[in-house]
This record gives C-alpha cells, structure tokens and sequence, in this order.
C-alpha cells in the first residue's frame, strides 16, 4: 500500500467531509435557507411532540404517526444529553455526531489490510447529496448502528449480533442485515438483544408496541414505485386525492388499497428471492454479509408503499460498508445509489410541490429515481448470487454408442 497515496487520499476525504458537513449545518440551522419546504419542521414539531410525550415514562399511544419499535424512544430523547442546547438544536448536533461515528467506522476499516477507503468516500460524497433531511431525521442514526453491526460481522460476531438486534429495535430495518450471516452465534446474540431491550422498555414505558397498529389504513406515498400509477392516472380522470396522512404524503381514493396490497405482494416476493438465494448460496466471503444487508435494504426500500428520502440514508450507509471490502461486487449498485440520492434531493424537497402536483417534471424526477433504485436492486441481486452460488454443474459427456468400422480380415492369395 503507497503511504504516500493514503495520506493524500485521507486528507482530502477528511477535508471534504468538514466542508460539506459545515454546509449541512449551515443549512439545519438556516444561516443559509435550502430551496423548497423546510425539512427542519419534523423535528421542531413532530419530534419535539414526542419528547415531550416521552419524558412522562410513556410512549405517545394515541398518535398515529408514532410508527416506530420501542428504542427508537432513545433517539428521540438523545437531545437531552445536551441541555445547554434548545430541542431541535441539540438534535441536530446528535444528529452530526451519528454522522461522524458513521465516518470514523468507515476510516478504521478501510485502513486495514484488504480493504480500501472508496467507502468512506461513498459515505463522504453520498449524505451531502440529500441535502438537510440527512440531519433532520434520526435515520442518520440508525444507520450508525447498521453500518457498525456490519464491520463488525466477521471479527465480533456476538458484538455484531447485539448491534443488529438494538438496531431493529430502532427502526426495524437493520434486522435485514442477518440475512447474510450464517454463524449461529449472531442470531442468537440479536435474538437476546431483541428480548431484553422489547422487555425492558414493555415493563417500563405503556405503549412500547402500540405502533404495531397504527399503520392499518395507510396508503400509497406519493414517492414510491406504485404511485407512479397515480401520478399518471390523475392526468386520465383518476379522482383521488393527495392527503398527510400517518405522517407522509399519500394517495387516498379508489385503486389505491390493491396497488398498496400488490406493494405488499411485491415485498413477499423480494424476500422469498432472498430466502432462495439464503438456501442456494454456498460460497461465504469476509464481504458477503455487507454485499447481501445492500441487496435485502435495496429490495425492501425499492418494494415499499413508502419511499421516503431518508431512506436513501440506509443504502448510502449499507453501499459504503460493502465497499470497504475489497472483493465487493457492489460497486455499480452503490454508484446507481448515490446517483438516486441526488435526483431525491432534487424531488424532496426542491422540486415537492410539483411531485405533489403531478406535473411532468414531479413526475419524471419520480421515474428516473425509481428507475435508479431497481436498476440497484437487480444489478446488485444478480451479482450476489453469481458470486455465492455454485454454478450448474455440466452434464458429463454422453458416450458415443456408433459401433467402431469393423476391420477386414486380408485375402489370403
């Protein structure tokens, strides 16, 4: 490995990532305004509403919009940690902080041997294209938490295993990361995790899974794959309507219950093809467990009724993990990643009003993001099974039965 080079390299993934979080901060604590809606709103009332709620010992069990497993309580009262700070100002200051654990995760493993630092640079390049909404959301958060239980898989198991479990005790999605490791030990360390903190917050805290039902009626939001079918339907009559609803911006109105079951449907299938591939693969790397938590995000996020920008946060944290390694096949997924994530800045929040709307433009920023993402997910499913699965073994060659030419015996003179 050239000194000379890596030095080079850090100092300047060092010094892009001081610029472009300054310019994050800038932008959370409006010295500089960012075009389109605020995005800061979230946590100045939605979030500071639950704290709020929070700080008495219960969950908020009479809100709809609380949607969340029982730790994610733990990021939301995060802020308190700084009492010197105004609510949403702390928060944002947590939120900065995940950000910097997220790169020095990255930093620490991309140093050692077999490893490279284009995922530091994927996560360096890839939070600034989202603009503020990486630091108004505690999804930064949660993805600190994935992307450490995914370093952490081959050389700390059971530490991998326990961080996995508290991150689907946060937000649900990181349990997707088991899909791709076989030690026994992981799923019994998440499994653990999983029991002791649910059962720690269901005897302290009223209503720690009250969200289970809070999200019965929800529709089709109006940036995911199936509301395309809307967006463009409303041009042909369709008489629907676009309303907040359970905290997001859906389609309420006729069809909108079967392209949300078939969004579910479509959901099933995805994991059944990771199942499959689960049961097929046979060939396990030091990258296979990053390569695959990629895949399983990518097929959930792409699969969803809801598609919100933060969610770009999981895959560009997910994308930069598996290119710390190497030997990742990940490269072209996670390149289709960071491309979807600056065409989401670009429909939320620049351009919301005219997705909202339906107009071309909202519409065709909603194509090529979508397209993006399942260009991701196909690309990046098809070279994880090349990688890990046998190949078909060739059938031997079959015998040929032609009876050889008999040989004359010579005529005797």
């Amino acid at each position: 490995m050239d000194t000379k080079a890596v030095r080079r390299s850090l100092t300047g993934l060092l010094l892009t990532w001081g610029v472009t979080r300054l310019l994050l901060l800038l932008w959370v604590f409006k010295v500089y305004v960012f075009p389109g809606p605020d995005v800061t709103s979230d946590v100045s009332v939605i979030y500071q509403g639950w704290y709020d709620v929070l700080r008495t010992g219960t969950f908020p069990q009479d809100d709809v919009t609380w949607q969340y497993p029982p730790a994610a309580a733990l990021a939301i009262l995060s802020p308190a940690l700084l009492p010197f700070l105004e609510y949403t100002q702390a928060f944002f200051v947590m939120a900065f902080a995940a950000d910097l654990v997220v790169i020095l995760l990255l930093l620490y493993a991309g140093l050692r041997d077999g490893r490279r630092l284009r995922g530091a640079w994927v996560w360096v390049v890839g939070v600034p294209l989202l603009g503020p909404t990486v630091y108004s959301r505690y999804d930064v958060m949660v993805t600190a938490v994935a992307v450490a239980a995914v370093l952490a898989a081959a050389r700390h198991p059971k530490v991998a295993g326990a961080l996995v479990g508290f991150g689907a005790m946060l937000k649900v999605w990181p349990a997707l990361i088991l899909v791709g490791i076989r030690r026994r030990s992981v799923w019994v360390s998440a499994a653990v995790t999983v029991v002791v903190v649910a059962g720690t917050f269901s005897l302290a805290m009223p209503g720690a899974f009250a969200f289970l039902t809070f999200q019965r009626d929800r529709g089709t939001e109006v940036e995911s794959l199936g509301s395309l079918v809307f967006h463009i339907a409303r041009h042909y009559g369709w008489d629907g309507t676009v309303l907040l609803n359970y905290g997001s911006v859906e389609f309420m109105g006729p069809w909108v219950n079967i392209v949300s079951t078939a969004a579910l449907a479509l959901t099933g299938m995805a994991f059944g093809l990771l199942l499959l591939w689960r049961l097929t693969a046979t060939r396990f790397q030091a990258h296979t467990t990053a390569d695959a938590a990629l895949v399983a995000v990518l097929m959930f996020t792409t699969t969803s009724r809801v598609i919100s920008p933060q969610y770009m946060v999981w895959l560009i944290g997910l994308a930069a993990a598996a290119l710390c390694f190497r030997a990742s096949r990940m490269g072209l997924p996670a390149v289709l990643v960071l491309v979807a994530s600056f065409v989401t800045v670009l429909e939320f929040p620049i351009w919301f009003a005219e997705v909202v709307g339906s107009t071309p433009l909202g519409i065709t920023l909603l194509v090529i993001r979508n397209t993006l993402l399942v260009l991701a997910t196909a690309i990046g499913m098809r070279e994880l099974w090349r990688e890990t699965t046998p190949e078909p073994t060739p059938a031997p060659p079959v015998p040929d039965q032609t009876p050889a030419p008999t040989q004359e015996a010579p005529a005797s003179s």
